[in-house]
């Protein structure tokens, strides 16, 4: 066996890796702040990256000079209205929005055999990897409706894990945010972040851009 024959899988985050939503989901948002009159800006955004849509609406709302007071029934009602935004704005991803490198690193790794899994906390994950064009590329696609708890606890890198019968610690995790990455360890797995490496001190491995990342780099690093 070759010396990659050790790795079973690579779980891939969505946002930031596969391809960038984080405008749409920047634009939605902000549309939601500015119809309850809270104050959000694109910075205030980077720490909405890679949390639920229920916690980034928590997050959000604790902006406010007095934070209201909703319902579960109104909160519901807001995350709701936000997911219906940004599904309007993802009708426009299309197979050029894939991140660079991105296709050939995926192609390498379906060449060497290995299995791969999106581990996205979108609940609209599906339908952006349908519009990239990538689906049948992907052994599985965790469903994050399903999950009980959010990153950074491992719960769903283990389940992408489970689902692709591979063995967590014989797993690449690749991802673009700190509760991402600590999931991803959480999990036993080795991290690969793209970012700053000042941003991921807890990662295995950080690249700059996905447009660094290499299938034989990546296996001789994890071996």
């Amino acid at each position: 066996m070759n010396q990659t024959s050790s790795l079973q899988a690579v779980l891939f985050d969505l946002d930031g890796v596969i391809t960038d939503t984080a405008e749409y989901h920047y634009l939605a948002w902000n549309a939601i702040a500015e119809e309850l009159g809270i104050p959000f800006s694109r910075e205030f955004n980077e720490n909405l990256k890679g949390v639920s849509r229920m916690d980034s609406l928590k997050l959000l709302l604790s902006q406010a000079s007095t934070p209201p007071s909703y319902t579960d029934e109104e909160m519901e009602q807001l995350a709701d209205r936000k997911n219906k935004l940004y599904q309007e704005l993802i009708d426009k991803v299309t197979p050029a929005d894939l991140l660079p490198g991105i296709a050939d690193f995926i192609a390498d790794i379906k060449r060497h055999g290995v299995k791969m899994g999106i581990a996205s906390a979108s609940k609209n994950a599906q339908a952006v990897i349908g519009r990239l064009g990538i689906a049948d590329q992907f052994d599985v696609i965790v469903d994050a409706a399903k999950l009980k708890n959010n990153k950074p606890d491992p719960e769903i890198f283990l389940t992408g894990a489970a689902a692709l019968n591979a063995d967590p610690k014989y797993c690449i995790g690749v991802e673009d945010a700190v509760a991402g990455v600590d999931a991803i360890k959480a999990a036993g797995m080795f991290a690969v972040a793209i970012g700053s490496p000042a941003a991921f001190p807890h990662a295995d491995l950080v690249l700059e851009n996905t447009s660094q990342l290499r299938f034989e780099d990546l296996a001789k690093r994890f071996s």
